[in-house]
């Protein structure tokens, strides 16, 4: 007879990991790992074919420019209709322009134009898709442990792209880019499908509004109206735009002319990934009572692999420096997708969203265009040098800000769900929020 000791227990799963939160963390590892290994392979494809750094570069930006071009309508589409159709519609893009790319790699000599037009698709169908899983995500989480299903589930995101990148890098090497990108339109199929099957009865149906520029106006109104939000949109706007120079433009150079290679530049931003894993984790166990405060003050460390650059520290210095700036962006990303959940209401996630990645990334292809001329003007390590003093100089600004300083985290909140009133609680007893 077999004992009860003997019987395996049923893992349960936490209450805050509903079945839509596990269809999107699972959809984000898969999509992660195949896209972090395609952006390396359509990297080597163009070299490949022949291009040069300048054509890789065009590439590039054929990704980020219809990314930043519709980010803001994509925004809007999924505060309208239902943000899983959404999603699933873009990563049927996403997986027929990287499937056309891998077939004209494997099979011929693909034109730069060519490259350029299927990632531009690519970087459109990320358009509508950032500001509609956004939403989804934040919709999906409850109560006073969304603190920790956010970190958990960029821990996840994190650990796959570190996975995706080794793993297609190894790929390449073995069989080429080609099939690295068909191994991505696989992923972006595989993940719409586990999206389509994503709950949204308990999202209220949207009223008909004003139409496109009415819900941009509304999504504007809800940015502007509230401080700390378009400080902190405003303050990473420069440093997302700083940092992205520093890393894509500067590092190699420091890193071929004074460190050795490509090898320990890679080993930097391995440690990067790594700090980023970490940091997540310790979120999901510490909740900061003053979330944009703890965040923003953890804004300050991304200055330091500039600097580490400009003197420029060996390379276990710089490895060491860009864990630390890896810890500290995870806990500002957890407390500030904490803080919109709780601030914001939940028919304008995907359009408040749409602001803030519009903000984050709408400075940084002017700034890694406009790298390589103020390195010519000023010099390489003057220039670093500024950079880290950008970051440091508007999250300074940022803290002038009451409302950076002064939003707590809240411990009771009573909801309206279908027609009743309940008060969430976590597993402690302690009050919540619903989401």
């Amino acid at each position: 007879m077999t004992s009860p000791a003997a019987v395996p227990r049923r893992v349960r799963r936490p209450d805050w990991a509903g079945r839509n939160y596990v269809l999107l963390t699972a959809a984000a590892i898969v999509t992660n790992l195949g896209t972090h290994g395609a952006l390396i392979a359509s990297a080597f494809a163009v070299l490949q074919s022949g291009g040069d750094g300048g054509d890789v570069g065009m590439v590039a930006a054929a990704r980020t420019l219809p990314l930043v071009l519709f980010l803001l309508i994509g925004g809007a589409v999924a505060d309208r209709i239902p943000r899983h159709h959404v999603m699933v519609a873009a990563n049927a893009l996403n997986c027929v322009s990287q499937g056309a790319f891998a077939v004209l790699v494997l099979t011929g000599d693909p034109k730069l134009w060519q490259m350029m037009l299927l990632t531009g698709l690519c970087g459109a169908g990320q358009a509508f898709f950032n500001p509609a899983a956004e939403g989804m995500l934040l919709s999906s989480v409850s109560g006073e442990q969304a603190n920790r299903a956010f970190a958990l589930f960029r821990m996840a995101m994190h650990g796959a792209s570190i996975g995706g990148a080794a793993l297609g890098g190894a790929l390449i090497a073995a069989v080429g880019p080609g099939w690295v990108l068909a191994v991505d339109a696989v992923a972006f199929a595989f993940a719409g499908a586990l999206r389509a099957f994503l709950d949204v009865s308990h999202i209220r149906p949207r009223q008909p509004g004003g139409g496109m520029l009415a819900d941009l106006r509304e999504g504007w109104r809800e940015v502007v109206g509230r401080p700390w939000l378009w400080s902190i949109v405003a303050q990473f706007s420069v440093v997302v735009a700083v940092v992205g120079a520093a890393e894509a433009v500067y590092g190699p150079l420091v890193a071929q002319d004074e460190l050795g290679g490509a090898a320990p530049w890679g080993l930097a931003l391995a440690a990067f990934g790594a700090g980023t894993v970490v940091g997540a984790f310790v979120m999901m166990r510490w909740r900061p009572r003053r979330l944009l405060l703890a965040g923003t003050l953890c804004v300050f460390p991304l200055a330091l692999p500039s600097a580490a650059l400009a003197v420029p520290l060996p390379v276990a210095g710089l490895a060491a420096v860009m864990f630390v700036s890896g810890v500290a962006i995870e806990v500002f990303g957890v407390s500030w997708m904490t803080a919109l959940h709780q601030e914001i209401p939940e028919e304008k996630f995907s359009r408040v969203s749409a602001y803030d990645w519009f903000g984050s990334v709408a400075m940084l292809p002017l700034a890694t265009a406009v790298a390589g001329p103020v390195e010519s003007l000023v010099g390489r390590h003057e220039a670093l040098w500024g950079c880290a003093a950008l970051v440091v100089l508007v999250t300074a600004a940022v803290l002038f800000v009451p409302d950076v300083r002064n939003l707590t985290r809240r411990t009771r909140e009573v909801a309206k769900t279908d027609g009743a009133l309940a008060v969430s609680t976590d597993a402690e007893g302690a009050p919540g929020r619903l989401g």
